[in-house]
């Protein structure tokens, strides 16, 4: 049976103990998400704050806080919703076992979206933006935002629930030059169905009307961060995955979730923007301070004891994690049978999803050729970079393996095994001037950047070192070297100053390297970094700084490169530029002050609720 409410799921938890009350009053600048952050650290339960400051309202967070915690939410759903991924993918099983899937399409029922009855009062109450939770979650955040929104629209061409998007783009509730309770900041990204609704509403030129929902049952979160096909309701996925029927009304010509806690309805008119920002973001930095559409609040309404869900996200892992291990328990087998010859796909959490993508494909086109090289891995890879947001990768690494031994969440081993593989004079593929992750400012303007594919395939090139070369350690320059894993060089050398420095840094480290190629041989790839010695602490670490830091078309060089027809190469070890440069925004830091004043919850019962 699904959740009728938040409140219902929350109490599951609690009685299964998985989540903790905080019952002392906190503030929602900074000490929520402050304590939020370290409960999640700590691998702790779900949250609910029940004395806000400056609010009525209840708040919940980390409800999403593991995998383990969000297939229990889950449980009685989760393998229907699998079997019936399933069998869209694979609609000839349903026919050759039609008793055995008859369950599933008793579960498939529960997708139909449930209109109620015009008369059935759905909200006890109408609220301004100023009563809710406002909370703010990094220092240098631009006000308070909704960080488990679910956004929804209509096609305007199409109106109507089964055609409408259900998306989560955070919302700015205050702050900035918005003017409190009636105006708030809409930021949505690349590739997100509201954008098509709102260019039809642009070229009718008429306001579009937008619904944000907060709270209700929790696959309605998921739902709105489900990758699903353009043209497909979210509402129905929600409800399969709730058990439950999305259950909706319309009131002045707005959309109504009849079981969310909060609704905020509003129009966003046509070529009206306001600055928003800036947000501390899931890649572990801020996202600073665009235009991004405004949205003119209309009403605000909140059931009776509603509660503010939200999350926390900087420096991956965070909570939003977890929605992404669970789309993929859900979703199975379903890209590969999207994309003919994958096997397998990652989005590298620990470099913030879209910077690195790991994948493992097929290699069937020449089966009789003596020498292996990458030719179906290539047709892959440009299909892997036109499917929805994996279309935002900016590193794609891609090989084969005959063995089916190699997995991509492996990361470690997954990149030995190309480096052990990969020609930089031939497996390196460029896309300049091209889009990338909004959130992403090692490009050269908002979504706009570079991408690169590195495929290998074939026998094993060189073997990867694993201890300093002594040749290597009297380089000019270098204020620290290290190894994160073998094959890999981390160089420290002086802050970056701009493009043209950068150049005479590159040449000085090709002409003292050249000559020691035997020394580079067991080392393909090297790095340059502001610290060798945080870099080498973990390999989240690593992984951070080099794929959140560089932008391939400036940031990536070579010993001794070439240019040969347009395609770039270099015939020794590939140099990736992982220094902050001077357009990065900055990165997230935890506030002292707030980090002080938190640990008197901690004080006060020894530990946190057992944490």
């Amino acid at each position: 049976m699904g959740y009728r409410s938040l409140e219902s799921c929350l109490l599951d938890l609690e009685k299964n103990g998985h989540l903790v009350r905080i019952k002392e009053e906190v503030d929602p600048y900074l000490e929520m998400a402050a304590i939020h952050l370290r409960v999640y650290e700590a691998k702790g339960p779900a949250l609910l704050f029940e004395n806000v400051k400056g609010s009525k309202y209840r708040a919940a967070s980390n409800i999403f806080g593991s995998l383990e915690r969000s297939k229990f939410i889950f449980r009685d759903t989760i393998d229907a919703v699998k079997k019936t991924i399933a069998l869209k993918d694979n609609p000839i099983e349903a026919l050759k076992h039609p008793l055995d899937n008859i369950h599933t399409a008793f579960a498939a029922l529960k997708a139909l979206p449930l209109k109620n009855p015009i008369s059935k009062p759905i909200f006890h109450e109408e609220i301004n933006i100023s009563d809710l939770p406002l909370i703010q979650h990094w220092p240098m955040d631009g006000g308070a935002f909704v960080t488990l929104p679910q956004v929804y629209s209509e096609d305007l061409d199409k109106p109507g629930i089964m055609n409408a998007n259900l998306g989560m783009y955070r919302i700015q509730l205050s702050g900035n030059n918005y003017e409190l309770n009636k105006e708030v900041g809409l930021h949505y990204q690349l590739h997100r169905g509201i954008g098509v609704h709102q260019l039809k509403a642009m070229n009718k030129n008429i306001p579009l009307k937008v619904s944000c929902f907060v709270g209700g049952p929790p696959s309605h979160s998921l739902a709105a961060v489900m990758p699903l096909p353009e043209g497909m309701s979210e509402m129905t996925f929600a409800g399969l995955l709730g058990g439950r029927r999305f259950r909706y009304s319309y009131k002045d010509g707005f959309c109504i979730s009849s079981d969310a806690d909060f609704v905020i309805t509003g129009e966003v008119y046509p070529n009206e923007n306001k600055p928003e920002g800036p947000f501390g973001d899931h890649l572990g930095y801020y996202s600073l301070q665009h235009p991004f559409p405004l949205m003119k609040v209309h009403k605000v309404y909140a059931r009776k004891n509603a509660i503010w869900a939200f999350t926390v996200v900087g420096r991956p892992p965070q909570e939003d994690t977890s929605f992404g291990e669970l789309i993929h328990e859900l979703t199975g087998s379903a890209l590969k049978n999207e994309i003919p010859g994958l096997k397998e796909v990652h989005a590298v959490d620990a470099a913030g999803v879209h910077p690195l993508l790991l994948a493992i494909g097929s290699e069937r086109y020449t089966p009789y050729a003596p020498t292996k090289q990458p030719a179906e891995l290539l047709t892959i890879a440009n299909h892997i970079l036109g499917t929805g947001q994996l279309s935002l990768a900016k590193f794609l690494f891609i090989t084969a393996d005959d063995t089916n031994q190699l997995h991509t969440h492996n990361v470690s081993e997954y990149l030995q095994y190309i480096l052990e593989r990969i020609d930089w004079s031939r497996d390196i593929h460029f896309q300049t001037k091209t889009t990338i992750d909004t959130l992403d400012y090692s490009g050269t303007g908002l979504n706009t950047g570079s991408k690169v594919v590195f495929a290998a395939y074939g026998a094993i090139i060189r073997s990867l070192g694993k201890e300093i070369p002594s040749e290597l350690k009297d380089i000019n320059g270098i204020n620290g070297i290290d190894i994160p894993m073998p094959g890999i060089l981390i160089l420290q050398v002086k802050p970056f100053e701009s493009y043209e420095e950068t150049k005479q840094t590159i040449a000085s480290l090709n002409e003292q390297l050249s000559s020691k190629t035997t020394a580079l041989q067991s080392f393909p790839l090297i790095v340059l970094c502001d610290n060798t010695q945080f870099a080498a602490q973990t390999l989240n670490n690593f992984i951070w700084i080099t794929f959140t830091r560089c932008n391939p078309s400036h940031d990536i060089h070579g010993i001794d490169s070439f240019m040969e027809y347009k395609h770039w190469g270099c015939r020794s070890s590939l140099i990736i530029d992982a220094r902050i440069k001077t357009h990065h925004a900055p990165p997230l830091i935890l506030d002292a002050e707030t980090e002080k004043r938190i640990d008197r919850l901690w004080a006060k019962s020894g530990s946190l609720y057992g944490i």
